[in-house]
């Protein structure tokens, strides 16, 4: 087994325009970037171009990250839904021209007519991540979803809720385990304990258990000593991205001598 590939998310700098960001792309420490399909990072077939010849020229290799601002898997709205889902297509198209190993998704969200229809909202993630889950294997790309974090009232964040989705949903579909949302429900070894098979993609970043601040690693309460041996237990040899939005180049020297 070798060992954890260390990469980096580009979401530290969202708020930076697409030309910037490709700027950053030039000068990290990995070759394991995560692309934001999302905000000014949104992707377009010239900026594909642009980074499939920045990926070939410095040998990166890229995961993206679905849109996420205003999605919801779960919604109740078929109009909506309709938009979204012609939205999410066309991000795992630019993943399958990305070569992109992997592509991250959230889970659906209650909403404020939930409470009417009870269950519903349950039913729809799972209808949709199954017709994901066909769309990306028409392009060839893997996915992933995403535990996401606490208070938002997201329909999957526990154990019991990802237990409960993969039992119910028999498709081809990894786990992005998302350390520091993990941290706010307390169930990081339990994650990688119970689903040692199914993460196929890791988001580290740290927090003080109160709310999803996506700090640098060791800037907060997450014991990433105990994290790293645990991996290695488990011989977990795929990414490990850092998605702090501070202490970048720092928390990837961090996680490199952790895991080596």
């Amino acid at each position: 087994m070798g060992k954890p590939k260390i990469g980096l998310s580009m979401l530290y700098c969202l708020g930076e325009p697409f030309k910037k960001m490709t700027e950053h792309l030039l000068k990290t420490e990995t070759a394991y970037i995560e692309i934001i399909d999302d905000g000014f990072h949104t992707l377009t077939k010239q900026r594909v171009s642009i980074l499939k010849d920045i990926g070939e020229s410095y040998g990166l290799k890229y995961s993206v990250h679905a849109p996420f601002a205003d999605v919801n898997i779960a919604s109740p709205s078929k109009p909506i839904l309709k938009a979204m889902l012609k939205r999410l297509e066309k991000s795992i198209a630019y993943s399958s021209d990305l070569d992109g190993y992997v592509w991250v998704f959230h889970p659906g969200l209650k909403t404020g007519v939930s409470m009417f229809y009870p269950g519903i909202d349950w039913l729809q993630n799972t209808k949709t991540a199954r017709l994901l889950s066909k769309i990306a294997s028409d392009y060839g790309v893997k996915i992933a979803i995403e535990n996401v974090p606490e208070p938002y009232p997201f329909l999957m964040k526990s154990v019991e809720d990802f237990t409960k989705f993969y039992e119910e949903v028999n498709e081809d579909i990894g786990l992005a385990f998302d350390v520091g949302h993990a941290n706010l429900n307390g169930q990081i070894e339990r994650f990688l304990m119970v689903f040692r098979d199914k993460i196929v993609h890791i988001h580290a970043h740290d927090n003080y258990e109160e709310s999803d601040q996506h700090l640098g690693i060791g800037h907060g309460t997450i014991d990433w000593q105990k994290v790293a041996k645990t991996l290695k237990r488990l011989s977990y040899d795929k990414s490990v991205i850092i998605e702090s939005v501070e202490h970048v180049a720092e928390s990837i020297r961090k996680l490199k001598q952790l895991l080596a």
